[in-house]
């Protein structure tokens, strides 16, 4: 009898196994029912990027890939976002504008970029360029037709807004 009353718990040890159940079970259903909404929030911002590489896409090895996205605490209305270009050989979007700020950094290979009426440039790895808000971007695309490229973009523009809009 007495192991079996050494593996019982005693009245605080219920009490404690008691209240933790109920704080996981709460923080539970808070997390499941803002999740969704989070969830459709982050979608909702990054789908406009996604949605205008796929279309301006002249390749089918061009793509955009969303690292990390997160409101700046700091910054109210703010948000911050990290995407991955990849252009195939030859690749290039079609001239577009993004809201807010981007940095952008050559991670593979080389970007022509043209911004404004400014001159095309030739951007190679470790190299970056930096867009102010509401800039053309005339041309954007990958240097070589034999080789790929990439970079990483940093976009810091308003909460919900469209980061990629192409130009007709």
């Amino acid at each position: 009898m007495s192991t079996m009353t050494g593996m019982m718990p005693n009245g605080r040890g219920v009490w404690q196994l008691g209240l933790a159940a109920v704080a996981g079970l709460a923080c539970a259903a808070v997390i499941a029912k803002a999740l969704p909404t989070t969830m459709d929030a982050v979608s909702n911002v990054l789908a406009p990027l996604c949605a205008v590489s796929d279309a301006g896409a002249s390749s089918p090895l061009d793509k955009v890939e969303v690292i990390a996205s997160h409101a700046l605490p700091n910054v109210p209305g703010e948000r911050v976002t990290i995407v991955r270009v990849f252009y195939g050989p030859g690749g290039f979007t079609p001239a577009h504008r993004h809201a807010g700020t981007v940095t952008a950094y050559v991670t593979q290979g080389a970007i022509r970029s043209q911004l404004g009426g400014g001159p095309v440039e030739v951007f190679k790895v470790g190299q970056s360029f930096f867009e102010p808000p509401g800039t053309t971007h005339l041309v954007s695309a990958n240097a070589s037709a034999t080789e790929p490229a990439e970079l990483i973009a940093v976009f810091v523009a308003d909460e919900g807004a469209e980061l990629t809009t192409l130009l007709e």
